[in-house]
């Protein structure tokens, strides 16, 4: 799957990085999400309302970088800049590649979410997004409680 996403048109990848947030449950009951301008959009790709007045808010930002091009600490640092002007307390930063161990360290505490390659094809095979289910297969096996007194 990563490697479809790798070619995925950028701003296409932003609307898919959104829709996997609301099928997950972030835009809440009558909340909306958007992805903001392609350019100039000051360091935001998308933005989630959880709630219908739009009083709290998730900021995304994602980079849809090749599997070698791993996102460090100064790029969280720009995110959490971007969320500062934004007077947001949180954020979701999605790659399809992965973090440094400094990047992780500073997300933690600036209260940023950090999602990788991995955990991303997880969550969209979870929450079915960008997949089809091609076949099920049930298998039996026979209930012994049932069958005792």
């Amino acid at each position: 799957m990563l490697t479809k996403l790798y070619s995925t048109d950028p701003y296409k990848f932003e609307h898919m990085m959104v829709q996997l947030l609301n099928q997950m449950g972030y835009k809440g009951i009558d909340g909306q999400s958007l992805v903001t301008q392609k350019s100039n959009d000051g360091g935001i790709d998308g933005i989630i309302n959880q709630d219908p007045l739009g009083l709290q808010k998730i900021y995304v930002q994602v980079k849809r970088y090749a599997e070698n091009n791993v996102i460090g600490s100064p790029e969280i640092d720009s995110f959490s800049g971007a969320l500062r002007r934004k007077r947001a307390d949180r954020g979701v930063f999605i790659t399809t590649s992965s973090f440094t161990s400094g990047a992780q360290q500073a997300a933690k505490q600036l209260n940023i979410a950090l999602v990788d390659g991995e955990m991303l094809t997880n969550l969209m095979i979870q929450y079915k997004v960008g997949v089809q289910i091609h076949q099920v297969y049930e298998l039996y096996d026979v209930d012994d409680n049932f069958f005792e007194k």
